[in-house]
């Protein structure tokens, strides 16, 4: 049997800590609150390790994450869904039409950009 994990209500898979469903990217993430800095983080297994300064209180530090993560992708705050784990350190998150991509997900995902109206401009950092 293979090992992924089941994302959204369609019943679609997640092989790995992210994917493309049309042009929405899928992430699962292990947040991780209370850090000294906001920061995308290495994967580890399926997830990608997402830090935030905010502390975990009713939700706050996911809605810190999907600030800075709209921030990171160049997209609304509206355009991130949190799927589930609002209130866990393990989320999946739904990222419509991404402008762009950290490099560790940049890297992961290589030819599988989709094709957009919009140019998708790569975040390369250093």
């Amino acid at each position: 049997m293979e090992n992924s994990t089941r994302i959204g209500r369609k019943g679609s898979e997640l092989g790995s800590f992210c994917a493309w469903e049309g042009e929405t990217l899928v992430l699962n993430v292990l947040g991780k609150p209370g850090a000294g800095k906001d920061a995308i983080g290495k994967v580890k297994g399926h997830q990608l390790n997402i830090s935030v300064t905010e502390t975990p209180v009713a939700g706050r530090a996911t809605d810190h994450m999907v600030r800075f993560l709209a921030r990171e992708f160049g997209v609304a705050v509206k355009d991130i869904d949190v799927v589930f784990g609002r209130f866990n350190v393990n989320k999946q998150l739904r990222i419509r039409s991404p402008q762009r991509l950290p490099s560790v997900i940049g890297k992961h995902l290589g030819q599988d950009v989709p094709q957009t109206s919009k140019p998708l401009k790569l975040k390369v950092r250093r």
